[in-house]
């Protein structure tokens, strides 16, 4: 069956077929199109494995700080959270949630990162991979591999819909990457190709209409935080087609959804920093702290909300 990636459900049709995981699929026919053998290109794949566990570790450490200083220190007062008893949710939670606070805070401040499919939404992919292998003690190459399992999924949507924020909203990016993460996760945990497609699909539907309004433009608020969800939204997505939970909206389907839904965003909730949390009086206000200048247009609720001294008028 000849792979083009413009359907996962062929995607998981054909790992069926070969009672193999999409993994397996996915570096077979990635190493035959690239001219590489396949122990080369999982080479290749294991080097930002790497860089991704070197970013979680960068992230966590005190005092990193973006060049604006709106973001940092997040990852850090999640480590020292989860050391004590003020740890709510514990285990691989808490973990997947530092460790994305940890890569998208050092991407923040302009740190060495693995685009997992953007920037904007980088901590969500190496959080769930690393969480799960440290909490199950699973062996390097079987997360490399899912990677590949992750990397699939992330081209069919590209194909089919969107990862840009400017394009299709948040939900375009970091619903992207929790769906590519929840995909990953399943294969790691022992699931089905066809559960991998019912994660994908539970992992989308949860963040439908999510929208891009980067505060003063820039991929800090609310991006970061946005990835400690994302990760938790792999997680129960993961969770759910684990446990046999189907997702009744097929994936392929779900991924069509979300390309609408995006072209149906107005502009100003595509990252243009004209709506959402960005066009709110604190956020017009960080604008001008940042740039020295007042934010330009944004929605009506800026203009009614501040105070007639306000900075942002």
């Amino acid at each position: 069956m000849e792979i083009n990636y413009h359907s996962l459900a062929a995607l998981i049709e054909a790992a069926q077929a070969g009672g193999q995981p999409i993994s397996a699929l996915v570096l077979r026919q990635q190493a035959a199109q690239l001219e590489q053998s396949e122990e080369d290109l999982y080479e290749t794949m294991r080097q930002s494995y790497l860089v991704m566990a070197d970013s979680v570790q960068a992230g966590k450490a005190p005092g990193v700080r973006s060049a604006s200083g709106l973001s940092g220190g997040d990852a850090f007062r999640m480590e020292q959270a989860r050391q004590t008893a003020n740890d709510l949710c514990g285990g691989v939670f808490t973990d997947a949630i530092t460790r994305a606070l940890a890569v998208s805070e050092w991407n923040a401040a302009m740190g060495r990162i693995v685009a997992a499919p953007t920037a904007g939404s980088c901590g969500i992919l190496p959080a769930a991979v690393l969480s799960v292998q440290a909490a199950r003690n699973l062996s390097e190459r079987d997360c490399v591999l899912s990677l590949f399992t992750a990397s699939a999924v992330g081209m069919v949507i590209a194909n089919n819909a969107s990862i840009s924020g400017a394009q299709g909203g948040c939900q375009a990016e970091c619903g992207s990457a929790a769906a590519m993460a929840a995909a990953a996760l399943v294969e790691l945990c022992g699931g089905t190709p066809q559960q991998v497609g019912h994660a994908v699909s539970i992992a989308l539907g949860n963040v439908l209409g999510l929208v891009c309004d980067p505060v003063a433009g820039l991929v800090e608020i609310p991006c970061i935080h946005r990835n400690a969800s994302g990760v938790a939204g792999a997680l129960v997505a993961a969770q759910l087609a684990l446990a046999g939970i189907q997702s009744p909206i097929p994936a392929d389907e779900a991924i069509l959804t979300m390309k609408r839904v995006g072209d149906a965003m107005p502009q100003s909730l595509r990252e243009t920093a004209e709506g959402g949390l960005a066009a709110t009086p604190t956020g017009r206000r960080l604008h001008q702290q940042v740039f020295g200048t007042p934010a330009q247009g944004g929605s009506p609720l800026a203009a009614s909300s501040c105070p007639p001294d306000c900075a942002c008028r």
